[in-house]
């Protein structure tokens, strides 16, 4: 049989092309055997893991702000209701935005702040000798440069949603952090959803048997806001990428549902899209031509112990808000949206809890979901350890930031600081649940091929046994 010279060339791209792709810088991927495959570098002799990591106590948590838009002038008020805590200096791009923030201050009863603006503002503030931590709320694409920045500067950071915009950011993130010592957490506030922590709750007591598959979501049309971020900078993010790029409020609850990096790993993924079919309106209206944001966006997790994840992100079909969580269990189910509510198979188990809570269970079959006063009576039994301290509950209720959630994530974070305790979420969770931007597009954009997730903890993943969320 003859070949061609031209056949030859032809193989020879095939079995290039399926070996490797364009990306072959350290943290890039190939294509082996239709697996996107990340290089995963070894740690540098400089750095030590953060897992588990805890730094020295801090009496008074000395912050500064940078950002004062959508989040950051709710952060400072929020921060006027937590013992312990000075807010130090408050930075912007623009200064107009400054006395407003200092009112805030003011009104709760705290000193003015130093002030910063301009393009390199926020370097001067975090160049302050008297600041513990910076807390960041700009648009996406500074989250890692400023915190990269901060973290070198000696300073703990707290950063917001998504920490990170790629790969290489995300290693940029654990990189530094292990090699400041300095905690680098994502300011991820579903996970303190009050039905979020009570599930979870029930969870590691067993109540759903082994969890072994939970789902999450950003289901949001932003229709209404896309206007209010600063030169549209949110809107041009869609434009420009393809994929679940704001994946983190649907991750954070089922990876901890799931004790990624506490004893499980995320190891493969699989992404699929709609057409921008709403989004190429919306780009239209706006006077542009191309979209490439899916307005549906699906991503599948399987995990290193065989449990999986369901993904998925939403923001310009005019459908109810969702965040979709649901953990599902060899013994029981357990679902937010649209209504609360939990299913549990009781016959023949021993349940773990208090007298009262095993005389709630009498032979139910788990085939529906138990009653409003079973469901309510479940959610005060087992309301998660870190909720019952003093007024905390009626506290973030009555200061709010999505219903409460906001700052029990804020008093978290201080209260570990204050204590000399790990923090709830490490770098590694800021680079995992980030890092569904990048990945879900390569798997999408290469025919919704497999993907191996990167191992940001390069290989601690199983040296916690189980989530904990630490109490002095």
């Amino acid at each position: 049989m003859r070949i061609s010279v031209s056949s030859i060339v032809a193989l020879a791209i095939c079995i290039i092309c399926s070996t490797a792709c364009c990306n072959n810088d350290e943290y890039g991927y190939q294509i082996k055997n239709g697996i996107a495959v990340y290089n995963t570098p070894e740690r540098p002799a400089d750095q030590i893991s953060m897992i588990g990591f805890a730094a020295d106590p801090i009496d008074t948590v000395r912050v500064g702000f940078i950002g004062l838009g959508m989040r950051g002038p709710g952060a400072v008020e929020r921060f006027t209701h937590i013992e312990g805590v000075r807010t130090v200096a408050i930075c912007d791009l623009y200064p107009e935005k400054l006395e407003y923030v200092q009112k805030l201050l003011e009104r709760g009863g705290k000193p003015r702040a130093s002030e910063y603006s301009g393009e390199d503002g926020w370097k001067e503030l975090c160049q302050r000798d008297d600041i513990d931590l910076i807390y960041i709320a700009t648009p996406w694409l500074t989250h890692t440069p400023m915190a990269v920045y901060a973290m070198e500067q000696g300073k703990h950071v707290a950063v917001e949603v998504p920490a990170a915009t790629s790969i290489d950011e995300c290693w940029q993130l654990v990189n530094t952090a292990e090699r400041t010592r300095r905690h680098c957490m994502m300011l991820e506030n579903c996970v303190y959803d009050f039905f979020e922590l009570t599930t979870l709750n029930m969870a590691q007591h067993g109540l759903f048997g082994e969890v072994i598959h939970t789902e999450g979501s950003y289901i949001h049309n932003l229709d209404p806001f896309w206007d209010e971020y600063q030169d549209n900078w949110r809107f041009e993010f869609n434009k420009a990428h393809r994929g679940d790029i704001y994946p983190t409020h649907g991750m954070g609850p089922a990876c901890w549902a799931l004790d990624i990096h506490r004893g499980d790993r995320m190891k493969t993924l699989v992404a699929m899209d709609t057409d921008a079919f709403n989004g190429r309106k919306l780009a239209q209206k706006r006077g542009e031509d191309s979209y490439a944001n899916g307005d549906h966006t699906t991503t599948l997790i399987r995990t290193e112990k065989g449990k999986t994840i369901e993904i998925q992100h939403n923001v310009v079909t005019p459908r109810p808000y969702s965040r979709m969580y649901q953990v599902e269990g060899t013994e029981g189910f357990a679902n937010k949206y649209p209504n609360q509510g939990y299913s549990i198979r009781t016959m023949g188990r021993e349940i773990e809890g208090s007298q009262d809570g095993k005389a709630m269970f009498e032979n139910l079959d788990g085939e529906a979901y138990v009653s409003k006063e079973m469901r309510d009576a479940l959610m005060a039994e087992y309301q998660h350890p870190i909720t019952r301290e003093g007024s905390l509950v009626e506290t973030a209720k009555k200061v709010g930031g999505h219903g409460g959630m906001d700052f029990i994530m804020d008093y978290r974070l201080i209260y570990c600081l204050r204590n000399g305790l790990p923090l709830d979420q490490d770098v590694y969770d800021a680079a995992e649940w980030s890092c569904l931007g990048e990945l879900t597009r390569v798997s999408i954009e290469n025919g919704n091929i497999p993907v191996a997730m990167p191992d940001f903890t390069r290989g601690g993943w199983n040296e916690l046994d189980g989530l904990k969320l630490h109490i002095r």
